[in-house]
């Protein structure tokens, strides 16, 4: 294992104090696993194989994150795996049922006790296989009938355009997955995301999977840490300009990141498989104290939401770079900060007063880690206008060449100012107003948006 060098008794006891005080944790501890050699032509025998494989390499997951947890004093709030799109094994198998593969899926996380599987996935980037469209209308019944299954789709790259064709079905796929969930508070659409260039090494769900060019198995670690953040910006920040401000968040981004590092090379060696990547993402939760939208705050800003939040959250977001990849030489993933309303205490109550909107999200969203995650929209609110809100992130992801997504959830029976509640990590949050003026006749046109000139790199 490697050895870790320059971290002296100060960097430990501060590191203590961040995981006790401030909510600082491992996010996730993701394995990802290959299921191309599970393909079959039969469904029965692709599911065998494919949950055989999960639970032989992942039936030791669980108890090696609690051990690492105990003997390091780090906690480790998720145990989750990814595995390859399972698009990619329906080719094989123009029969089978796409809704059997969830199901199997479903088995083998409750076999090895997780808390979520990713991968129920297809990338339609530039175009359909069979797979692919089988999957896809797939979705809303396999969210149905499982809790742990989570489902991606990549509609859009830099490199080839945006798939317009995908992104209007994935309006109405999100809307029919959010009906049939309808009495669990449509918690089939917060399993499902939206992808424009979507990394192949995430380990944050509900958008991750495994992807084609990944090793057979690998271990990939996702932290989180804005309590740590905001408290060091606090803390020590009150009187520095911003330079001075960036350079606090870059000393907080390095420590949380070597803590990821660590937990990380451990936990690949007691497995016995590779360590992958660190995702040193600041991903919030519902916890008071553990929130993005605190941490822009601590910056001087009044309220998330208001002129300069943009600008703020750049910021943050490069410092969190600059600090993360100085800690680690296997940073990867999405890697950056996560702005979710439901999931972030101070997004919500931005949200609730008005302040934050939808429009000020999607400028947000051109410099932070993902997009539009987590919003709560009215229940009535037409396939067209989601797809649209799809086509102008993937819009966004393509021409910056940079990752976006959209996790929006349609709340069945509700209107904007109402509130929908998940429970835990994904938290609660406002039904948001959103414009509805049509775009109907923009998303029935269909093809590709080409990609920009800016892909013509070689």
């Amino acid at each position: 294992m490697r050895r870790f060098t320059n971290i002296n008794a100060d960097d430990i006891l501060e590191t203590l104090r961040m995981i006790h005080d401030e909510n600082l944790d491992v996010r996730t501890v993701t394995m990802g696993i290959s299921l191309l050699d599970c393909a079959d032509p039969d469904e029965k025998a692709a599911c065998c194989k494919l949950y055989e494989k999960i639970v032989r390499h992942a039936e030791n997951l669980v108890p090696v994150c609690e051990r690492i947890s105990t003997e390091y004093g780090i906690p480790i709030v998720n145990k989750r795996v990814a595995v390859t799109p399972v698009a990619m094994l329906l080719g094989c198998a123009p029969a089978a049922d796409p809704v059997a593969y969830a199901r199997a899926l479903e088995r083998a996380a409750d076999t090895v006790g997780i808390n979520f599987i990713g991968g129920y996935s297809a990338l339609v980037h530039k175009g359909f296989s069979p797979g692919d469209v089988r999957l896809l209308n797939a979705i809303p019944q396999a969210l149905s009938v499982t809790d742990k299954v989570c489902s991606s789709v990549n509609i859009g790259t830099t490199k080839s355009g945006i798939n317009m064709d995908a992104v209007a079905m994935m309006g109405e796929i999100i809307l029919d997955t959010a009906r049939r969930t309808a009495d669990r508070n449509c918690i089939g659409a917060a399993k499902l995301v939206v992808f424009c260039n979507a990394p192949e090494d995430n380990p944050f769900m509900a958008g991750a999977f495994h992807g084609a060019g990944e090793p057979d198995v690998v271990i990939n670690i996702g932290v989180s840490g804005p309590g740590a953040v905001r408290s060091a910006l606090q803390n020590n920040a009150k009187s520095l300009d911003l330079s001075g401000v960036a350079e606090v968040v870059k000393r907080t981004a390095f420590k949380i990141t070597r803590m990821g590092q660590l937990v990380g090379e451990v936990a690949g060696k007691a497995l016995g498989v590779p360590f992958g990547i660190v995702d040193l993402s600041l991903a919030p939760t519902p916890a008071v104290g553990d929130s993005i939208a605190e941490v822009l705050e601590a910056m001087g800003l009044e309220s998330v939401g208001a002129y300069g939040t943009t600008a703020a959250l750049a910021l943050l977001n490069d410092a969190v770079k600059k600090g993360g990849v100085m800690a680690s030489g296997t940073v990867g993933g999405l890697s950056g900060a996560f702005i979710p309303v439901s999931e972030d205490a101070g997004m919500s109550r931005a949200a609730d007063k008005g302040v934050l909107t939808l429009e000020k999200l999607e400028a947000m969203t051109a410099v932070c880690s993902v997009g539009l995650d987590m919003i709560i929209v009215p229940g009535d609110t037409p396939a067209e206008v989601l797809s649209a809100m799809i086509a102008d992130e993937a819009a966004i992801g393509m021409i910056n060449a940079k990752t976006t997504a959209v996790r929006v959830i349609p709340a069945i029976g509700k209107k904007a100012g109402e509130r929908l509640s998940f429970g835990g990590l994904l938290g609660e949050g406002p039904v948001m107003k959103v414009n509805t003026v049509s775009p109907k006749e923009f998303i029935k046109r269909g093809g590709r948006i080409p990609a920009p000139i800016q892909a013509l790199k070689n």
